[in-house]
C-alpha cells in the first residue's frame, strides 16, 4: 500500500475544474472499475447524479442510507429513482433501530455531543461497514450550497472510509440543477417544495425561511453550530489534513503517472 495525500491531488483538480459532470463520473468509473459506488441522500443533486450515471449507462451500485427515521417523501424517493431508471440502489441501514438506540443510549439529538454520535452511528456507520469494497465514492456536494462546501475540491479524501470522493456538482449552481431537473424530468423529494432546502431525519429537520442559509433547517435545536452530519469529511475537517493508503497501482492510475522501481 502506498499513500495518497490531498496534495497529491492539486494538479489533478486544476485540470478537472473545466471537466463536466459527466465527464467526471466517466473518469472515475474508468479509474476505479468496480471499485466504486455513488451515494445520495435522495435530494436534488443526489437525483441529478442518478439521472446522469442512467444516461451513461454507467453499472455501478448507489448507495442510500436509511437512518431509519428518514421522511416517507425521501424514502418514496428511492423507489420512484429504482423504478424510472433501473438503478442498483442500495439501501444500508444502522445496526440499532431507534427504539433500540434510545433504549441504550437515551435521546442522543438534544445536545451537540449527542447529535454527532447519532449521527456517527445513523449514517456514517452503516458506510464505514462496507467501504472496504470501495476505493471511491461519486457524491453531490456543490460549492452553491455555501457554508463549509462553498471551497469542495473535485476530488477529495475521507480518511474513514479510506476511499476518494469525486464531487462532479461541485460548480453545478442552483440554477444549472433547477434547469437540469426540468429539462429531464427528474423526481423530486417533494419536502423540497415544502420550506425543505436539504433533508436529513425527521427528528432534525425543518423547514427554512427564504431569508435563511439553506442548512439553517438541519439541528435547528442545536443552534449555528450543528449544521453537517459528519458522512461528508469536507464538511468538518480541512481536506489538505487528510490521507489515505492505496494500492500503489492504483494511486498511478488516478494521478496519470507510471512508477518505476529499481532493485
Amino acid at each position: 500500500m502506498a499513500r495518497l495525500t490531498q496534495a497529491d491531488l492539486a494538479d489533478l483538480n486544476t485540470s478537472f475544474e473545466q471537466s463536466s459532470p459527466q465527464d467526471l463520473i466517466r473518469w472515475a468509473k474508468k479509474t476505479f472499475g468496480s471499485r466504486i459506488a455513488a451515494l445520495t441522500s435522495m435530494q436534488r443533486a443526489g437525483n441529478v447524479v442518478c439521472h446522469m450515471l442512467y444516461e451513461l449507462q454507467l453499472d455501478l451500485p448507489v448507495l442510500f442510507v436509511d437512518t431509519g427515521v428518514l421522511f416517507q417523501e425521501t424514502l418514496d424517493t428511492r423507489d420512484k429513482l429504482i423504478e424510472r431508471y433501473g438503478l442498483n440502489i442500495v439501501t444500508l441501514k444502522p445496526e440499532l433501530t431507534m427504539e433500540e438506540q434510545t433504549a441504550k443510549y437515551g435521546v442522543l439529538y438534544l445536545d451537540p455531543e449527542g447529535q454527532r454520535q447519532c449521527c456517527f452511528m445513523r449514517k456514517s456507520e452503516p458506510l464505514i461497514r462496507v467501504a472496504d469494497q470501495y476505493d471511491a465514492f461519486i457524491s453531490s456536494l456543490r460549492r452553491s450550497d455555501g457554508g463549509a462546501r462553498a471551497r469542495v475540491p473535485v476530488l477529495s479524501l475521507d480518511a474513514e472510509t479510506n476511499s476518494v470522493r469525486i464531487n462532479p456538482l461541485v460548480n453545478f449552481s442552483d440554477e444549472q440543477m433547477a434547469q437540469y431537473l426540468a429539462d429531464n424530468e427528474i423526481p423530486v423529494n417533494p419536502l423540497h417544495a415544502q420550506g425543505y432546502a436539504t433533508i436529513g431525519c425527521n427528528r432534525c429537520t425543518t423547514p427554512v425561511l427564504p431569508t435563511e442559509p439553506k442548512r439553517a433547517g438541519r439541528w435547528r435545536h442545536l443552534g449555528p453550530w450543528s449544521q453537517y452530519c459528519g458522512i461528508n469529511p469536507t464538511d468538518l475537517m480541512n481536506p489538505v489534513e487528510i490521507s489515505i493508503d492505496l494500492p500503489l497501482e492504483l494511486i498511478d492510475r488516478i494521478l496519470g503517472r507510471s512508477t518505476d522501481f529499481i532493485i
